[in-house]
């Protein structure tokens, strides 16, 4: 029998290479007369934005732009664009860039569109609505945050917290291949290893909505990212791989907005909120050693999605051996990646676990999705293994 589920999703999704330079025609139903683009300073010094831009003026409509979006948001800085948008008189909300230039988009789009504050809407289902009408353009191929209902944001010095809630869908995502041509190599290796934790997370998922339809998703994913990653990182140019990998980032997107992530999740964002070392690299550092860990309860489930990643698992016939393997071969992917892979790679000691340990159990929002029950003193002896 299968069990009752609920599957949220973006409301339109195009994907094409070049989609960007018509996106006056994608969107016209909604942007409105003054749309307002929110990105960050790295995307305007390549100009990737520029494109964008120039369909959405040549349109007629006035377009403003915030463009001061920086990696782990702050919640200032959401303050800030809001109420540039609200100046601006913004008709909607163009979010250009990787995820926390979306992540901000979204909630200028809710809170500039519901008036509500964001201390109401923090946390699962909290958010009121209605916002502004959103359009969200990934220009790295890795938090899926396009077709996600999640918004993360840092609070204070360390905290992330999240806004969940289906008013942060777009209206329309939009897919370009291209936009991820002049990605560095770490970036697309972390990014890619950071939709399939995504994926990973979202197969094996404890939550009660975990659904066939997000495992289906989920496992397509896991395919499409684990035979085009190494080559979008050695061969940045291979414009087929580089849509692959966009593609699997959005279909593991849509498998953890609605079947959601948990430890590996819950474990990277204290090594990102205290050491600000990037999402997807702090999600690698520690992907290995949470499924070992979840390995006592979720061997089984690891067992039939790794042949997706690694074909040669599937000559393994034990579950146990195979899932074990599974784990031992993409820690062996971040080395061939050029990925850092130890803790003490990026600056933290063993002095600094206790803390990461405590602050990871504040993510009581992912720790309950977790196959395995997971305590302080595991996430320890979790964070130890990978210094």
């Amino acid at each position: 029998m299968i069990a009752a589920f609920t599957f949220n999703t973006s409301h339109r999704i195009v994907f094409e290479n070049g989609s960007v330079t018509r996106l006056a025609d994608h969107a016209s139903a909604f942007l409105g007369e003054r749309p307002f683009l929110v990105t960050d300073p790295g995307i305007v010094a390549l100009g990737l934005q520029e494109a964008c831009e120039t369909s959405l003026r040549r349109s007629g409509r006035e377009l403003a732009r915030y463009s001061e979006v920086i990696a782990d948001p702050p919640r200032a800085l959401v303050d800030a664009a809001v109420a540039a948008a609200k100046v601006h008189g913004a008709t909607s909300i163009v979010g250009f860039g990787g995820g926390s230039s979306l992540d901000v988009a979204k909630l200028v789009a809710l809170l500039l569109g519901s008036g509500e504050k964001l201390d109401e809407a923090w946390g699962v289902g909290n958010a009121k609505g209605p916002r502004l009408p959103l359009i969200l353009i990934p220009t790295t191929a890795g938090t899926g945050s396009e077709v996600t209902p999640i918004s993360i944001i840092t609070v204070g010095e360390e905290e992330k917290r999240g806004v969940v809630s289906p008013f942060l869908l777009p209206d329309l995502a939009v897919l370009d291949p291209l936009l991820t041509l002049g990605l560095p190599g770490p970036v697309t290796a972390a990014t890619g290893i950071d939709a399939m934790v995504h994926a990973i997370e979202g197969y094996a998922s404890k939550s009660a909505n975990n659904n066939p339809v997000s495992r289906t998703l989920a496992v397509e994913a896991l395919r499409l990212l684990g035979a085009n990653i190494e080559t979008a990182v050695k061969t940045p140019g291979d414009t087929d791989a580089r849509g692959a990998m966009l593609l699997g980032s959005m279909l593991a997107g849509m498998a953890f907005a609605n079947s959601p992530v948990a430890a590996v999740h819950a474990l990277a964002y204290p090594i990102g909120g205290t050491f600000h070392v990037p999402h997807g690299l702090s999600n690698a550092l520690v992907l290995p050693h949470v499924l070992r860990f979840n390995n006592a309860v979720a061997a089984t489930t690891y067992a039939q999605i790794a042949p997706v990643l690694f074909p040669d698992l599937s000559q393994i016939s034990d579950p146990v051996d195979r899932a074990g393997r599974f784990a031992d071969c993409l820690a062996d992917l971040a080395v061939r990646l050029g990925l850092q892979t130890r803790l003490r790679d990026v600056g933290i000691a063993a002095k600094d676990v206790p803390k990461l340990a405590r602050d990871a159990m504040k993510q009581t929002r992912l720790l309950v999705n977790n196959p395995r029950n997971l305590d302080e003193a595991d996430a320890l002896a979790i964070y130890t293994a990978a210094l």
